[in-house]
């Protein structure tokens, strides 16, 4: 979901260093198969994905005589087709020696145990990310299709809509078509050594449960996963295991942490291109996810709204499937928080549908 300019009426803390908007130091990304220095012993690749967002980023850290890996992208035959490529160049003379998952998404997660296996890689990543991949990978309750399907009906998704969802099957399997057996737990706040530098994991929420991203304070450099991007507002959604998670509230209170950083920070996001402006980054997303706020409680009436009836608030463009399975839960989640704040509540009828009304007029 594209987030929209910050206005001139947010307020902003005082600024230290450079620069006062989201600058980009490189134009283009490198070319499939190829890799862009964005800082002394830093390597960018992208490797593609088989949906409307098209790519992901990834990165090589120089580490003794081997590289560090921060993700690894989509599990599939297009993108293990770019890592035999890098094979014979890139990892020709440093093969990779550890792998760092940043959350576990399918474009991060995808490859891990296979690459893990082939380069003789160790794998870590947060407890919570690491649990809940085995969660959907296996379909566990709370996890499974027909969980999903029924969490998205008592939210008024029409059937056609809920049988698309259950017809694609687990998608997420096929993504991640094998799930590291083990791994090196990272906690919020770890320090990990790489390339002889002190990385810090800084823990956000909201966008999966335990995201790690790593900052380096001696290069300042934050690779921030899918927490910081620079044109698109990241996917906030809360999902059938916890129906009233305020997911939005979590991501909001992880961005923090990040707000923290000096401003000339090299932001290495997953999508996109590299940007500095962190505080400017922020400001624009609190100020996109505040318009939204007022747009569904302006959409509200004395009746109520189901989270069906806010996606098109939120997104007005026409959604392929895999959009709308993203939409549906980024709906839920700005309700959600509305409830948390008290702007709304939430009332289920005699059949299980969940509707949101202004809070005077239901119990939340």
């Amino acid at each position: 979901m594209p987030s929209g300019d910050c206005s001139a009426s947010v307020s902003r803390r005082f600024w230290r260093g450079y620069p006062r908007r989201v600058e980009h130091p490189f134009a283009e990304p490198p070319p499939p198969g190829a890799t862009t220095t964005v800082a002394p012993g830093i390597q960018w690749l992208r490797m593609p994905l088989p949906f409307a967002l098209d790519h992901v980023n990834l990165w090589l850290i120089e580490d003794g005589s081997g590289h560090a890996l921060v993700d690894t992208g989509f599990g599939d035959h297009a993108t293990r087709k770019l890592w035999d490529a890098h094979a014979s160049t890139t990892l020709r003379e440093r093969p990779i020696t550890s792998i760092v998952v940043t959350h576990f998404h399918p474009d991060h997660l995808g490859n891990a145990a296979w690459l893990a296996k082939r380069h003789g890689a160790s794998i870590a990543m947060t407890e919570a990310e690491y649990a809940t991949s085995r969660a959907v990978h296996a379909q566990t309750a709370g996890h499974a299709l027909a969980d999903v399907a029924a969490f998205f009906r008592a939210h008024g998704v029409d059937e056609a809509h809920v049988r698309e969802i259950e017809q694609r099957g687990n998608r997420y399997r096929a993504a991640v078509p094998e799930l590291p057996t083990h791994y090196r737990r990272l906690a919020p706040n770890a320090t990990l050594t790489l390339g002889g530098d002190a990385w810090r994991l800084i823990a956000g929420h909201g966008h999966s449960p335990e995201h790690a991203a790593l900052h380096c304070a001696a290069r300042s450099v934050l690779i921030s996963g899918d927490m910081l991007l620079p044109r698109i507002s990241t996917n906030v959604s809360v999902h059938a295991h916890a129906p009233t998670a305020d997911s939005l509230g979590r991501f909001l209170d992880s961005l923090t942490a990040f707000a923290a950083l000096p401003d000339d920070t090299l932001v290495l996001p997953s999508h996109g291109l590299p940007f500095r402006g962190i505080a400017e980054r922020i400001a624009q997303l609190r100020s996109h996810h505040e318009a939204r706020l007022g747009e569904i409680l302006a959409a509200t009436t004395s009746e109520g709204v189901s989270a069906a009836q806010i996606v098109p608030v939120l997104f007005r463009r026409e959604l392929d499937v895999q959009q709308r399975f993203f939409a549906i839960g980024e709906a839920i989640a700005h309700l959600n928080h509305l409830v948390a704040k008290g702007r709304l509540a939430r009332t289920v009828d005699a059949t299980g549908r969940i509707r949101f009304v202004p809070a005077a007029n239901g119990a939340a």
